[in-house]
């Protein structure tokens, strides 16, 4: 499906604006066979089958594709399962042991394409990642985390109280992670992951970055605008915005598949006398490199830490709730 304009509230009509049908199936069945079991407890996977299309679409077999904040490794296992190479850094080490473990499970199953995992922080990634992989990436794909607005997972007890779990990236008390900082910090250090991550892209290379709007007091936050402006921030062309369907696609309707919390928040709303609905896709930004590479030689100098214009700081509240 394709929608031949942007929205009215879109600041660069130049950009083309797509749907993907990504969620045809249901989460778990993208993920059978594919992903161990541990896998479920991380409280914001990336739908593989946004990775998928944002890989078969933007590059080639034998490409390279990165993602400085791979989690489980969705980008990764979707890289080389057709055919690419792939590299992801991750924060958490429980995280980056998971990823490990889905590149592997993938390697049984006869994927014999190079996938690799580096731990640590992504917005030192010029110490992180080897030089030779400067300008080489094709492809980059991530998702800023989305810090207490997580959902996890629920568990219903006689007593008909709801407990919640696995709703946490790591250890909350952790302040080096970026889903503990609040909400402008986020944002500045995510356009220093992007300013980093722009040497390893190669001249004209693309990236994806897939994030979602929250509610804050019933009030929609725009993170996707938030975001569109850290990229230019950090040197980057937005070329398109993109909308990945989290709902199923019917004939004449969309068959929403929201999580427990999900369904919760907007009953609760409702019964409040809000008309609230269900969110049921993601945005995906498209951003590409200049034509001219950077230079290796540049990172060798210390970089200044980007500064983020009002515009991406802009917010209602500090913290992210209710998604």
């Amino acid at each position: 499906m394709d929608l031949q304009t942007p929205p009215a509230d879109h600041d660069n009509s130049s950009e083309p604006l797509s749907v993907w049908t990504t969620a045809q199936t249901a989460p778990a069945s993208q993920r059978k066979h594919r992903y161990t079991p541990d896998s479920t407890a991380h409280p914001a996977k990336m739908l593989p089958a946004i990775a998928r299309h944002a890989i078969t679409h933007y590059t080639q077999p034998g490409d390279l594709v990165l993602d400085p904040m791979c989690g489980i490794g969705t980008t990764l296992v979707e890289a080389i399962h057709t055919g690419r190479h792939a590299l992801g850094v991750e924060y958490e080490p429980h995280w980056a042991h998971i990823a490990r473990d889905n590149i592997a499970l993938a390697h049984a199953a006869g994927i014999d394409h190079r996938g690799e995992v580096i731990q640590g922080d992504a917005r030192q990634l010029s110490s992180l990642l080897p030089s030779t992989y400067l300008g080489q990436a094709a492809l980059a794909v991530t998702s800023p985390p989305y810090g207490p607005s997580t959902h996890g997972q629920v568990v219903t007890q006689p007593d008909r109280i709801v407990h919640k779990f696995h709703h946490r990236y790591g250890n909350t008390l952790d302040r080096g992670n970026l889903a503990n900082i609040g909400h402008q910090r986020l944002l500045t250090g995510f356009t220093r992951i992007l300013t980093g991550l722009r040497h390893y892209l190669r001249p004209g290379g693309h990236l994806a970055i897939t994030i979602r709007p929250w509610r804050e007091h019933s009030e929609l936050i725009d993170l996707p605008a938030q975001i569109l402006t850290c990229g230019r921030q950090a040197g980057l062309i937005p070329t398109e915005r993109c909308v990945a369907l989290l709902a199923r696609a019917a004939e004449h309707h969309l068959v929403a598949r929201g999580s427990f919390f999900q369904r919760d928040f907007i009953r609760k709303q409702r019964d409040a006398g809000l008309p609230l609905h269900l969110i049921t896709h993601e945005d995906v930004l498209i951003f590409r490199t200049p034509e001219t590479s950077m230079g290796a030689e540049n990172l060798g100098q210390r970089q200044p830490r980007p500064r983020v214009s009002p515009a991406c700081l802009s917010t209602i509240g500090s913290k992210p709730a209710n998604a």
